[in-house]
């Protein structure tokens, strides 16, 4: 378990907060029953959740910035930008392009990934192909900061859905382990069994998503809360140092005991 960072929290003066996004990425379960949700194991040596569990994403770049003002310069840059860096950080570390309004074959997606991995940015790949992206296809859910730690991730977490349930994605094994789908039920068995590790954000967010029997559900009651900044805080229950989150905003589970609580 990773060292706790509200034991010795970092003064607000001395924070770097770091802008970053991530996408939780539907499909059609195979065998039928509830969604699966695309998830990538971390390599243990990365300084932030290594070992854990998450889903695809990454920091905000200055180059998806660059390309939010191209293409969408009267909407909230940031959120653009936040959606750019999910779709570039996904195809990088997965091999699956989403938000795109043209369809992909997987070579052309093998093509772009390799082109990406060059550049270091999605721009010059879209240009290259005649790919329009479509951000309305990521939805909005959530936004998470730790605002405790000297570098803390501002992540917008986005929902969007593939449909079919046949998809090709290869594992990035410079920072990814392993990727594998699964609904956010069996994500939570398996984390209780000890089989993966879970970060607080993330194993909240599974709590959310486990409620949705499709992604229409997932999308709906999104629309229905404000997306307000989430920083988990410390309280004391009946002795206990817990780790919680603000009520209101859509998940049916706003804590866990701080000693059991995973960080990045």
């Amino acid at each position: 378990m990773s060292e706790n960072p509200f034991d010795n929290p970092v003064p607000p003066e001395e924070r770097e907060i770091i802008p970053a996004a991530t996408v939780v990425i539907f499909r059609n379960c195979p065998q039928g029953g509830p969604p699966q949700l695309l998830m990538v194991q971390r390599s243990k040596e990365l300084r932030f959740a290594g070992g854990a569990a998450v889903f695809p994403g990454g920091r905000v770049d200055e180059a998806d910035r660059e390309l939010a003002h191209r293409i969408a310069p009267d909407d909230d840059s940031e959120i653009t930008a936040a959606r750019i860096a999910s779709v570039r950080e996904t195809l990088e570390e997965t091999g699956l392009l989403i938000a795109i309004r043209e369809t992909v074959s997987a070579a052309h997606a093998a093509r772009a990934r390799e082109m990406l991995l060059k550049s270091e940015a999605l721009a010059p790949v879209l240009d290259h192909f005649g790919w329009q992206l479509d951000l309305e296809s990521l939805t909005c859910f959530a936004r998470w900061c730790p605002a405790v730690k000297k570098r803390a991730f501002d992540t917008r977490f986005f929902l969007t859905d593939l449909g079919t349930g046949a998809v090709d994605i290869t594992v990035d094994a410079t920072e990814n382990t392993r990727m594998f789908w699964t609904s956010a039920k069996q994500a939570l068995e398996l984390a209780n069994s000890g089989e993966i590790s879970l970060i607080f954000p993330t194993r909240r967010n599974l709590d959310r998503l486990a409620l949705f029997a499709n992604f229409k559900e997932a999308r709906e009651q999104a629309a229905q809360y404000p997306i307000k900044l989430i920083e988990p805080n410390v309280e004391i229950r009946d002795g206990e140092r817990w780790l919680t989150i603000p009520d209101g905003l859509g998940y049916p589970v706003l804590g866990q005991p701080l000693d059991l609580a995973e960080f990045g």
